[in-house]
């Protein structure tokens, strides 16, 4: 039970951790998906594509049934794709609370085009991946349907053992890439980029035709690997991944569809880019933690936890649930703490009906557990806590914490270790 607690925390998203790991033992790299705080819907990255010179499918984004219905017409095309734009995956086969099933259509009638987004538009789009009552669509992607003869797989990432950008590609697309490594490794290719030279001529036609491009077609799937790379470098991407990257009857080489992770240290930088974050369908506790630099991931428990570390944050989790309790949340603190992160995160925790109590497990070694006292003091005074509060602290001037809080004169609970510490916890809440 405590490893399936530990298990679901980082199953929701420990993102200051690495959260999925492919390890291609043959080509000795490894895949790594960094922390995801940006979040893109799929017409902004199509936008970020198109304006670095790659080629998509051209489309238009609608907020109405109106103007989805003039997208239609303006593209003129023999047949077109409308999807409807949230964050969540699956939403082709998602259903909507207007009774419309699909996120994604196909029609040859603009027409047609208007009366679906009026169905979508508005509405809740319930999928495998959003919440049970679904997520409220606020815009639709009307974009050209083109006919694919032949997909691929090409992703551009930031990889440690190879301590740079690395390009892998595959002549197997549209499918699960994980699949492809497991079943057919020797389909799988990579190049390794020099970060000060970029991706050259010949690396680029050896990938383009790896990933079975014949004639011009391979010198047209070069250009496109090497403005992936632009767009890489430009928006400073962790991970541009094509998939499919597609051949069409006509002889064009298209992205079809595509994920960009970004370097959330960039943001200074990439402002514009991170101006587009989609926060909408985040948690609103999430959301309002981030703003502080605090990790917060709800649970279904009573006893709130604030940790430093997120090893050591699961591993109270973990402990809670073995002396028969039940987190109500994963909050990180990070490292450089302030007094008013301290106090912040205290305003989370209480605003959940849920908690009982709450437990503080610091481990002082970057953090001052003085800090953390003093916040932990003027956030009991101020927010007048109504619950128990269990504090366990070691490290970093820990001598004076303790003074802290015992001379405040507020109902804190000490413990001496994290044993000690969730048990009180727990038993605080069964009194």
């Amino acid at each position: 039970m405590a490893t399936s607690m530990a298990s679901q925390a980082a199953a929701r998203g420990l993102r200051t951790a690495t959260s999925k790991h492919i390890l291609l033992d043959k080509l000795k790299c490894t895949w790594l998906s960094p922390r995801r705080w940006l979040n893109l819907q799929e017409y902004q990255s199509k936008k970020l594509m198109q304006e670095s010179g790659v080629a998509v499918q051209r489309f238009y984004v609608a907020d109405t049934a109106s103007e989805a219905l003039e997208a239609a017409k303006r593209l003129n095309a023999k047949e077109i794709v409308l999807k409807a734009q949230i964050l969540a995956g699956g939403r082709g086969k998602g259903v909507f609370d207007s009774g419309l099933k699909g996120g994604v259509h196909l029609t040859k009638d603009p027409a047609k085009v208007g009366e679906l987004a009026n169905k979508m538009l508005g509405f809740n789009l319930t999928t495998k991946q959003t919440p049970k009552d679904g997520v409220k669509v606020k815009t639709v992607m009307v974009a050209e349907a083109l006919d694919i003869t032949r997909e691929t797989y090409f992703a551009i990432l930031m990889d440690r053992a190879c301590n740079g950008p690395v390009m892998v590609g595959s002549p197997q697309g549209g499918m699960d890439i994980e699949e492809v490594a497991a079943s057919s490794p020797e389909l799988i290719f990579k190049e390794v980029i020099d970060i000060l030279e970029g991706v050259r001529d010949d690396q680029a036609l050896r990938m383009a035709a790896n990933l079975g491009f014949k004639g011009p077609l391979q010198r047209q799937a070069a250009d496109q690997i090497k403005r992936l790379y632009d767009l890489f470098l430009k928006v400073d991407a962790t991970q541009v991944e094509v998939n499919p990257l597609g051949e069409t009857p006509e002889g064009q080489v298209v992205c079809f569809d595509a994920k960009i992770n970004f370097d959330d240290n960039a943001e200074f930088r990439q402002k514009a880019v991170f101006a587009m974050d989609d926060m909408t369908e985040s948690d609103p506790t999430e959301t309002e933690a981030a703003k502080w630099d605090l990790k917060y991931i709800g649970l279904d428990g009573n006893i709130a936890c604030f940790v430093n570390g997120a090893g050591l944050a699961m591993a109270t989790c973990d402990i809670i649930d073995l002396h028969g309790g039940k987190p109500a949340n994963f909050l990180d603190l990070g490292g450089g703490v302030k007094e008013r992160q301290v106090y912040e995160a205290f305003k989370l925790l209480t605003a959940d009906p849920k908690v009982e109590a709450i437990l503080v497990n610091i481990f002082g070694g970057i953090v001052n557990c003085a800090i953390i006292a003093n916040g932990i003091t003027k956030a009991c005074r101020e927010l007048e806590l109504k619950v128990p509060l269990v504090v366990r602290l070691e490290g970093t001037n820990v001598h004076e914490a303790k003074r802290i809080l015992s001379e405040s004169g507020l109902p804190i609970t000490a413990a001496e270790n994290l044993d000690d510490a969730a048990k009180k916890a727990v038993a605080a809440i069964k009194k």
